[in-house]
């Protein structure tokens, strides 16, 4: 794993932080770039930092969204409102482009209004960089890296956070468990990198077949396990049908004969993260037990 390097200077006359390249905005506490570099050093989260910009950037624009898009996706202000149009500026810190930042504004953007922003944006970069390293490596430690589903331990932190939000609320959820039938002959006769080959398949199809609202996991073998954000046993059994007729219809698992069997169940609001799984198990081997191939619940 990378190492995260937070890059920053101290300023004598105060113990404080600040980014490299900010003397510029050091020469008095009064100065509104100064305060703006303040307030985006107490944050590691992009969301946040577009939302304390925004809040800057909206005394010289009349913008109705901010977003930025970067290898690792697209993050955006609360409450961005994209449908006006979009305004882009790349941003790039020692030769190092770290993404673009797109603003949303009903009205046209003059040469000086973007000379404006432009120096604005010399206070977001360090804490911006910051915040997409903290972020690449956080995804490397909650990311399985063969699939890029989630790992298993961004699943029980997950689990139990939604299990906590289900008393809070009084809302159920959905936990649904997978496994794949005959997969342990693909690498015993096929190695394994023809069973990797099945398995990022495999993966492919679970993020193909769920809502943006639902969440794939791997544990680590042929085992994973998917959180569906619905109180409805019919959306498990859409989803199951949706992922097993897309298992059947694959070329490269059907040529290995690799199926898959499900086991899910609904939330109470009496579980804990060992109850819930343990009866999502059962529906597993309840499936494995009638044949394979087929979808469970207890």
């Amino acid at each position: 794993m990378e190492n995260v390097h937070i890059l920053a200077q101290r300023v004598s006359t105060r113990g404080d932080f600040l980014p490299f390249d900010t003397e510029q905005f050091v020469n008095t506490s009064a100065d509104p770039i100064y305060k703006l570099v303040e307030q985006l050093q107490t944050t590691l989260h992009v969301d946040e930092l577009l939302t304390v910009f925004a809040e800057h950037a909206q005394r010289i624009i009349k913008l109705s969204g901010l977003q930025f898009h970067s290898s690792l996706g697209v993050a955006q202000m609360y409450e961005s409102d994209n449908q006006f149009t979009p305004y882009k500026f790349d941003l790039e810190l020692n030769e190092e482009h770290l993404g673009q930042l797109v603003y949303y504004c009903q009205y046209q953007l003059s040469d000086s209004i973007r000379a404006k922003l432009c120096r604005l944006h010399s206070a977001l970069l360090y804490p911006l960089r910051n915040a997409l390293t903290y972020n690449r490596v956080l995804k490397l430690a909650t990311k399985d890296a063969l699939t890029g589903l989630n790992n298993r331990s961004q699943f029980t932190d997950n689990l139990a956070q939604r299990i906590e939000r289900g008393r809070r609320l009084q809302s159920k959820f959905s936990l649904m468990l997978l496994d794949l039938d005959n997969f342990k002959q693909v690498n015993d006769v096929h190695g394994h990198s023809t069973g990797d080959d099945v398995l990022k398949r495999f993966s492919d199809i679970l993020k193909l077949s769920v809502r943006s609202t639902d969440t794939v996991y791997r544990f680590g073998g042929d085992e994973f396990a998917i959180i569906i954000d619905d109180p409805e046993f019919t959306t498990n059994k859409v989803i199951a049908e949706r992922i097993m007729h897309a298992v059947r219809t694959c070329h490269i698992l059907s040529t290995y004969n690799v199926t898959t069997s499900i086991g899910f169940t609904l939330s109470n609001t009496q579980d804990c993260e060992n109850s819930i799984f343990s009866r999502t198990d059962k529906g597993l081997y309840r499936a494995k037990a009638d044949g394979r191939n087929c979808a469970r619940t207890i």
